[in-house]
């Protein structure tokens, strides 16, 4: 049974064609759009490195079913860069090494994106760590990853465009 649906992804509609409704987000932006940014990990929802934001809040796209989000608002880590000028949060991974190899860093960012706006810019440091705990590192850049969280929310708070 083909199906067809309309994604909005970082603003952009796609329109994507189905043999089942069973594919998840995950595998329809990689597969099927070509935004290969979020990355699969455990393909379980235990390691985060597949979170993006759906209407602003945090989803492992691995465990969400693309039929489910027609209408819904997709923000995917290429999403975030306005032209040459990068997130805050993105700025903020890159000035505080919140990273190493690099394959769960578009997960961390989606999730911290997510996180501040969960708690309006007023996490602490001990609520950055509770909420980041779903993003797996095996690198173990936790450190990084904090300093960068925390160094966002203050510059999101000092007016930085997000």
């Amino acid at each position: 049974m083909a199906l067809r649906i309309s994604l909005n992804i970082n603003g952009t509609e796609h329109g994507v064609d189905l043999e089942d409704p069973r594919p998840t987000l995950l595998d329809v932006l990689r597969e099927r759009i070509g935004l290969t940014g979020t990355k699969k990990g455990c393909d379980r929802g235990q390691c985060g490195a597949c979170t993006v934001l759906v209407d602003g809040r945090r989803v492992n796209s691995c465990l969400t079913l693309a039929v489910s989000l027609e209408g819904a608002k997709i923000t995917t880590v290429e999403g975030l860069a306005n032209g040459d000028a990068l997130h805050p949060v993105q700025t903020a991974f890159i000035e505080h090494d919140g990273f190493q190899c690099g394959y769960c860093t578009p997960g961390q960012i989606m999730s911290a994106i997510g996180l501040l706006s969960e708690t309006e810019g007023k996490a602490s440091a001990e609520a950055v760590r509770e909420g980041m705990s779903g993003n797996l590192c095996r690198c173990g850049a936790y450190a990084g990853i904090q300093d960068a969280v925390m160094d966002a929310q203050a510059r999101i708070a000092k007016g930085a465009k997000s």
